[in-house]
């Protein structure tokens, strides 16, 4: 299952928290994912700077497991909106075939 999620700040932190360490603890565990196939893209918002993760994952409850391995997650830093993806069914629906 393909999941996107989305960065969310977490009232009450500051940049300051975002020590050198724990962004480099976020960083090899995000290399980590992404070298095991379970985050496919990383993008950051334009805007916001913050991060969108495209995850490759059994189901929800395996991308929720998973984003708590990050260190910005496990320190309360970060948190993630998650939206599941399925697939695009609507040439099927167009031309009137199952999928």
């Amino acid at each position: 299952m393909k999941i996107i999620a989305i960065e969310k700040d977490v009232p009450g932190v500051t940049d300051n928290m975002f020590t050198p360490e724990i962004l480099k603890a976020e960083a090899g565990v995000a290399w980590e994912l992404h070298q095991a196939g379970i985050i496919r893209e990383l993008y950051f918002q334009k805007e916001k700077h913050n991060a969108v993760l495209i995850l490759e994952c059994k189901d929800e409850d395996d991308v929720k497991y998973t984003l708590q391995s990050l260190p910005l997650v496990k320190n309360n830093l970060i948190t993630f909106e998650l939206i599941p993806l399925v697939a695009y069914d609507g040439f099927a629906r167009l031309f009137g075939k199952d999928i």
